[in-house]
């Protein structure tokens, strides 16, 4: 089984790791910002159209292709090495992918490939593999 597709969005920069802490009771609160709230709502959003008939089951590869508008002097296809970076913007994906019942579980994913480019057309292309085994 294999999935894939392309989300045409301004790919999100906020990413899971700002995530803000707040001491009630003198206890350490972890909440997730307006701002980050809205990321993950558009991610939902768009993955929403492509969730598959039945989560994938057992290990998986997931390939991701994080495509930025391209600003100052950058070009279609180059590679971009400025923030955010790769592994930050991987964890909210595979949350909303989790929440969304493409798999069971984000450990489900045994093989990751992450690449991140500026392009004339911004988007995320997104590419689900069922490997093989039992």
């Amino acid at each position: 089984m294999t999935t894939e597709f392309f989300m045409p969005m301004l790919p999100p920069t906020m990413t899971h790791q700002m995530k803000q802490v707040r001491v009630v009771k003198g206890k350490p609160v972890f909440y997730e910002p307006a701002e980050l709230l809205a990321v993950r709502e558009k991610l939902q959003c768009h993955l929403f159209e492509h969730i598959p008939r039945q989560p994938y089951q057992g290990a998986v590869r997931l390939t991701t292709k994080w495509l930025f508008p391209i600003t100052g002097k950058h070009y279609d296809g180059e590679w971009k090495t400025s923030k955010p970076d790769t592994d930050n913007l991987q964890k909210m994906l595979k949350d909303c992918m989790t929440f969304l019942h493409f798999w069971g579980d984000d450990a489900q994913v045994a093989s990751e490939i992450t690449e991140k480019f500026w392009a004339a057309c911004p988007g995320i292309y997104i590419r689900i593999e069922q490997l093989p085994g039992r």
